[in-house]
């Protein structure tokens, strides 16, 4: 049995990302009770991110709607939309960071990182270290009591 060779990856606005995976990967898994986010977290960590390109194809295998795709991968923060730089910093914007100065560590860090080529900085609202606020995870390390000159150190180490 032969395989048809691959169609060469498709340019997006993001890089390249191959559909014809997309789809591979959407098959595999429709079977799955509640295939979407699954699949969704697939191609998350198969590309580093869903690209807009793939939410046809995943829709068309689901017999969904693009919209209904789109809603839930717009919906959830652990999917990128994009892909991200060589440092991810997440900064709690919860309650209890808020309480803890999150949203001044937050301002603080984006406008000292400036248009980081080498930092994605995101929100995320909870990361379950509330008796430490305000937390950060960064490249999947969660820390606590974080400062501006912390997160700062971390992600350029």
């Amino acid at each position: 049995m032969s395989q048809q060779p691959r169609k060469p990856v498709q340019k997006t606005e993001a890089g390249l990302y191959d559909l014809d995976l997309v789809r591979e990967i959407a098959e595999s898994m429709k079977v799955l009770d509640g295939p979407l986010i699954p699949i969704l977290h697939a191609l998350n960590n198969r590309f580093g991110y869903v690209d807009e390109a793939a939410i046809p194809v995943v829709a068309n295998v689901l017999n969904l709607s693009r919209a209904e795709v789109h809603g839930v991968v717009s919906f959830y923060h652990d999917f990128r939309h994009e892909p991200a730089k060589r440092h991810v910093l997440k900064i709690c914007r919860a309650e209890a960071c808020q309480s803890m100065g999150a949203e001044k560590l937050f301002a603080e860090v984006a406008q000292a990182l400036g248009d980081s080529a080498q930092v994605t900085l995101e929100p995320v609202y909870c990361l379950g270290n509330c008796a430490l606020s305000p937390s950060a995870m960064i490249d999947g390390k969660l820390y606590g009591r974080v400062s501006k000159e912390t997160a700062l150190a971390e992600v350029r180490k």
